[in-house]
């Protein structure tokens, strides 16, 4: 039987993605746009209030392409705090304009592929670096990228038969291939087996979004991403604070086609 593989989890996370519906939004009376405006600010507010209590973590981005407009990214200790977050959001007057485009549920992963292979679980949690990844504040950078992925379970191509050795050396080598970036990128994976349509979650942030390009890119050749890994759909996008976010409303950080 071959060997499976450990893991330490923290908080759960909820990436909420959302498509505005312009035409509606800018039809909107000036003073019923303002009620419904502080109306969401009031709920942002207390989303970002949590990152100062280390209770949870939150972040708005303005998202490239055509896929979605925004994304609210929610950490929190509970899948119920999650799903609340989500309702409170949807209960607000801008969520009838905000349609959901996706989502994706995951908890915040550490494997013992990489990190403490001779520690028990118990002493691992002890490790101020080990709680650092598990209840992340999310970083006050400029850019974020998220993609589901999958390891292959595709005959001579299935991660899941391999000794438990050698996927220790592919995620080691995979993992020296990151380290690379180390200071010019963050790295968050949710673990998401049972959770969502995929098994993890990958959320990277950056200052310079060419860095997702070059890490990704280079990651392509290594053997674990070459022979057994799938890939999901890519997301980009920009961190907003409230006065971006004011722009972004009144249209000028969009082109006419969204």
């Amino acid at each position: 039987m071959t060997e499976g593989f450990s893991t330490l989890e923290g908080w759960y996370t909820l990436h909420d993605f959302r498509t505005m519906d312009w035409p509606a939004w800018k039809a909107l009376d000036p003073r019923e746009k303002a009620l419904v405006q502080e109306e969401l600010f009031s709920l942002l507010h207390r989303f970002c209030a949590i990152d100062e209590k280390r209770e949870g973590s939150f972040g708005l981005f303005d998202v490239a392409g055509h896929k979605a407009d925004f994304l609210f990214l929610n950490l929190r200790p509970t899948l119920e705090e999650i799903t609340s977050l989500e309702r409170d959001l949807n209960k607000t007057q801008f969520a009838r304009y905000a349609k959901p485009a996706y989502s994706y549920v995951s908890v915040v992963e550490i494997s013992n592929y990489l990190h403490g292979q001779e520690k028990k679980p118990e002493d691992m949690l002890q490790d101020p670096y080990v709680q650092s990844r598990l209840y992340p504040v999310l970083p006050k950078v400029k850019a974020i990228c998220f993609y589901p992925m999958n390891k292959k379970r595709d005959g001579q191509d299935n991660w899941y038969t391999l000794p438990v050795e050698e996927r220790r050396a592919l995620m080691r080598d995979h993992g020296m291939t990151g380290r690379k970036f180390a200071g010019q990128l963050t790295q968050m994976i949710g673990g998401s087996i049972g959770l969502d349509d995929w098994e993890w979650g990958v959320t990277l942030f950056a200052n310079d979004p060419v860095v997702f390009k070059k890490v990704v890119t280079d990651m392509r050749f290594d053997v674990v991403s070459a022979r057994y890994a799938e890939f999901g759909a890519f997301f980009v996008g920009n961190a907003l604070d409230n006065d971006q976010l004011i722009k972004a409303l009144d249209g000028t950080c969009h082109s006419t086609s969204k």
